[in-house]
């Protein structure tokens, strides 16, 4: 094989899954000035908050009787006060001809609950300051589908099943000495050092400071179904037989 036949198939890309904070705006109203002296408050409030952000437009929940939507001006409103559009979520046809148009990429509507977004800066209380690292959140009951655990600041240990739906959630480390089957995301706020600790791995998806893998690529790891400690090194996911 010659050396112009090896450059050939040297891959130039990787396709890789990571969790990135997207900001959602959902718009109540279709009134860009209002919205304009709106952000300009937010602004001043967070400057930083509003440097770049990348931003999904959620138009599905505007009113119906509030006339067309300028959907040009209100990327152009965005884009003034630091927010860029990367893409919008959209039911009305006439909004998504509008995106489309601009080869602006359209979402379905959400279904999904999204957490409220205040970026402007709480005022600081007087109270004894919290360590960083909390004790380890302990759970023996079994996790049922559609539960959702979160161990703040800490490591959750389960020492129960988890089953298919449920979701475990840990600024540190994360321990089942059960079968896994839900999903387990470690290291939530960006700790790298984050460990995944799993009795029998049957993980819908396994997941450290946003780097993950989903249950399509695990059932392919030869470790399924067995313990295994969870790891990162760089952007890649290390599952190694306990």
């Amino acid at each position: 094989m010659s050396q112009a036949d090896l450059l050939a198939q040297d891959p130039v890309f990787q396709l890789k899954g990571s969790m990135l904070a997207i900001t959602v705006m959902e718009l109540a109203h279709n009134d860009l000035e209002r919205l304009d002296a709106q952000l300009t408050e937010k602004v001043a409030q967070a400057p930083a908050f509003f440097s770049n952000t990348p931003l999904v437009l959620a138009l599905d929940k505007l009113p119906e009787g509030e006339g067309e939507l300028a959907l040009a001006e209100l990327m152009a409103v965005c884009r003034r006060h630091g927010l860029r559009t990367l893409a919008i979520r959209a039911s009305r046809e006439s909004d998504v001809a509008a995106a489309e148009a601009m080869d602006l990429p359209v979402l379905p509507p959400s279904g999904a609950r999204e957490r409220l977004l205040d970026p402007a800066p709480k005022k600081i209380e007087e109270k004894p300051a919290e360590p960083e690292h909390k004790p380890s959140r302990i759970i023996t009951s079994p996790v049922r589908g559609g539960q959702q655990i979160y161990a703040q600041g800490g490591d959750l240990i389960v020492l129960a099943p988890v089953s298919a739906g449920a979701e475990l959630l840990a600024d540190g480390n994360i321990h089942v000495y059960a079968p896994m089957r839900g999903r387990a995301l470690a290291g939530i706020k960006g700790n790298t050092k984050a460990r995944i600790f799993c009795q029998q791995m049957g993980a819908e998806m396994l997941s450290i400071a946003g780097h993950y893998k989903v249950a399509e690529d695990l059932r392919r790891d030869p470790l399924w179904g067995d313990a295994v400690h969870v790891s990162l090194s760089g952007d890649v996911l290390n599952i190694t037989r306990l």
